[in-house]
């Protein structure tokens, strides 16, 4: 029988901000050592995929860069294929407009294709009114992920989704959201890993996310409480988790085959 394979969130699961969850750093190594395939998977599009390998690596965490698969990347190969070499006006930061660009296209105000939101450290207030021109004017919108808010070292910070809504609601029409909990979040990173969703496990650390696009998927899913989720929120949900555990430091990779 077939090795499992992993794809496993990164905040709430492998760290809190820049800090490594206590055994983090022992669970990827019983993937290695295991030789099981994994990768890490977020929402977050601000960073390119080797900036996030360094700031694993600074909290502890010895991760490629190929491992990684961001929201940005998701919204990236999503465009391009829907339109090969088109034009984005983009709001974001450079893990966004990095991925856009990787995919050949134009970043743009002038008559773009897509509108794209996604998270950045200084929303503009003028960004956003040509966001909305350019949408009323025939552009389609595209969010990265519908996060309405995020951990920080501070507390909690708005995100993509609360700030979509806001030119939802000044232009009358919705967003399309790429990542979880949509399933192409997950159906781009099996194709991109080369992971099939029936020989593979999501782990994460929210219900509403990790959990119900995994199952959406077609994956076993694992929620590990050292996030988001309380244990007594579990039963709110109409769907449940394969397996919970209080963190990845308590799930033994060799018994999920």
């Amino acid at each position: 029988m077939a090795k499992k394979n992993f794809l496993v969130d990164m905040d709430g699961v492998l760290v809190h901000g820049s800090t490594m969850v206590p055994g983090a750093d022992k669970f990827i190594q019983s993937l290695i050592d295991d030789e099981r395939k994994f990768a890490i998977l977020t929402n977050n599009s601000k960073y390119t995929a080797r900036d996030l390998a360094h700031m694993l690596n600074k909290a502890g965490l010895n991760i490629d860069e190929s491992l990684l698969f961001t929201s940005a990347m998701a919204t990236a190969e999503f465009l391009a294929s829907q339109k090969p070499n088109g034009k984005a006006f983009v709001i974001g930061e450079v893990g966004l407009t990095a991925a856009i660009h990787s995919q050949g296209y134009i970043q743009t105000a002038v008559d773009p294709d897509f509108v794209v939101l996604g998270e950045t450290n200084a929303y503009s207030f003028d960004q956003i009114t040509q966001a909305v021109r350019l949408i009323n004017a025939g552009a389609r919108f595209i969010a990265t992920n519908p996060d309405p808010n995020g951990p920080s070292e501070s507390g909690t910070i708005p995100a993509t989704g609360a700030m979509a809504a806001l030119i939802e609601k000044a232009t009358g029409k919705a967003a399309f959201f790429v990542g979880k909990p949509n399933t192409l979040m997950m159906r781009t990173a099996l194709n991109h890993f080369d992971m099939h969703s029936e020989e593979t496990f999501m782990i994460g650390d929210r219900m509403d996310t990790d959990v119900l696009s995994g199952i959406s998927g077609g994956m076993e899913t694992i929620l590990v409480l050292s996030g988001s989720t309380k244990r007594e929120e579990i039963d709110k949900y109409p769907f449940q988790p394969k397996h919970v555990f209080e963190s990845v430091a308590d799930i033994n990779v060799t018994q999920f085959d």
